[in-house]
């Protein structure tokens, strides 16, 4: 396919520039508003496919539980795809987003899972999550490729695992390296003398065990004071996470759930310290880096393995960790995922015809 000039679209009613005859195109869907950070690691891997000559735009779901609110997304989906003349369309999430693609539209269907779109996670209204996690499973049947960030989530599928890949999300190797401490610290006004444990809340603490973060917080403050905690709830100027990386002296991961958490990709690749439970992948990501530590779930092992690392007063080689998620690499494994795909489906085309 002959490459040509990327540009990243939003579904505001603009309209596409022309495109060279050829060009592999790719419909996005991500839940949520066009404003906003939510799910800005999708946002920030949509745009990537740059890098590999693949021309996208975003369609981004603004109800996933409305249905009067869903129909009139059907209709506006529709029209996006009739303007726009996809080859796949690329779902980056499960649920309702993934099952809301499957049953719109007959095109090539790759879709994301992440993490909560498979994983159980705790709320109040425990059927939510459940009929969550069977549109997932419902939307695989019909996607031609499957992503899933960790093998974790592929061995979670009833059926078509033989049609998942594992591809953890890619990180802006730019945006997200290693800088001075202590000029980070200055600009955020922090002191430059107390150890600082960074703990990413976001908008779910109950699955991220901020209960357990504090408990072993305390118990390291018990070992050794002046350790204080900043906790991230999700309402952070996204393009300031980079600064808090770098000021901070380790990040805590407690949670009860995670997919290939974008937060411990991004410390790695700032070169911060780690001490997480074994969960999601992180310890498959964490392997070989120093100093960082995977611990069991226990507020003295974690506030023991807090000490620890934070007594050595040192950044960690995790960037070197990092390079295979770079931008421009995932953005090569995608394209050619969405090339073998089309591929696929213009041969089974051509044989009906004959």
């Amino acid at each position: 396919m002959a490459s040509a000039k990327v540009t990243v679209f939003t579904a505001d009613g603009s309209k596409a520039p022309t495109r060279s005859r050829g060009t592999l195109r790719a419909l996005h869907v991500i839940p949520g508003l066009p404003d906003g950070s939510l799910m800005i690691f999708a946002r920030r891997e949509s745009a990537s496919l740059k890098y590999a000559d693949i021309e996208v735009r975003q369609f981004f779901l603004r109800s996933r539980t409305s249905p009067v609110c869903l129909v009139k997304e059907l209709f506006r989906f529709r029209r996006e795809i009739q303007d726009f003349r996809p080859h796949v369309v690329h779902a980056h999430f499960g649920t309702v987003t993934a099952l809301f693609c499957a049953l719109a539209t007959a095109l090539p269907l790759v879709v994301t899972f992440r993490g909560s779109d498979l994983n159980p996670w705790p709320t109040m209204n425990a059927l939510r999550p459940l009929i969550g996690r069977l549109f997932s499973q419902l939307a695989a049947l019909r996607a031609s490729q499957i992503i899933c960030v960790t093998k974790q989530l592929k061995d979670r599928l009833w059926w078509r695992s033989d049609h998942a890949t594992v591809m953890p999300g890619c990180v802006d190797l730019r945006l997200f390296c290693p800088r001075p401490r202590d000029e980070a610290r200055a600009t955020l006004r922090w002191s430059l003398t107390n150890k600082i444990v960074l703990f990413n809340a976001g908008t779910a603490p109950r699955t991220k065990r901020l209960d357990l973060a504090k408990a072993a917080l305390q118990e390291a403050n018990k070992l050794a004071g002046g350790i204080k905690m900043i906790v991230l709830n999700g309402d952070t100027d996204p393009s300031a996470i980079p600064l808090y990386l770098n000021a901070a002296d380790c990040l805590l991961v407690t949670s009860d759930w995670e997919g290939s958490p974008y937060i411990v990709k991004e410390a790695l690749s700032c070169d911060l310290p780690i001490v997480s439970v074994d969960v999601g992948n992180v310890a498959e990501r964490v392997k070989g880096v120093t100093p960082s530590r995977i611990v069991p779930r226990d507020s003295h092992a974690l506030g023991r393995a807090l000490l620890e690392v934070l007594s050595l007063g040192c950044r960690s080689n995790g960037h070197l960790a990092t390079l295979d998620l770079s931008e421009d690499k995932v953005a090569e494994r995608i394209r050619s995922i969405y090339e073998r795909i089309v591929s696929r489906d213009r041969t089974a085309a051509s044989r009906n015809v004959h």
